[in-house]
């Protein structure tokens, strides 16, 4: 079996409960300490964090996800996985956001189609 087959047989979504959004914080802006995930770019800085946390400090979202955590320990270096993760959802019709730490892959799809996208991975999961 490759790593790939290893990794989606093996990645065991789990979808974390709450709504999750994508905010831009102003320049020169503190990260707020609820942020889960920050991505620095030379236009502006992308916080993911919880909806209820953005209100609390003001921040408009731009994306309201629901969060999904591959749970499998993924490989930085694996060829293919989520382009076999993607495609499944694409072809479910719905889009993905994905963040890749050392431990985990992280997805966030539309909120609405959250569980959803957990049933199309737990199928592509069953198949593999």
């Amino acid at each position: 079996m490759n790593s790939v087959d290893r990794l989606v047989r093996t990645m065991n979504p789990l979808l974390h409960g709450g709504a999750y959004v994508f905010c831009v914080l102003a320049p020169g802006a503190t990260v707020p300490a609820g942020a889960i995930a920050v991505f620095r770019e030379e236009e502006a800085t992308t916080i993911v964090i919880e909806h209820n946390d953005a209100e609390a400090v003001r921040l408009d979202p731009l994306y309201v996800a629901a969060w999904i955590t591959l749970t499998v320990h993924s490989e930085l270096d694996a060829i293919g996985f989520l382009a076999a993760v993607t495609n499944a959802l694409a072809a479910g019709g719905i889009s993905c956001n994905v963040f890749s730490a050392v431990n985990h892959d992280h997805l966030f799809v539309p909120y609405e189609q959250g569980q959803r996208a957990v049933e199309i991975l737990r199928a592509l999961q069953l198949s593999a």
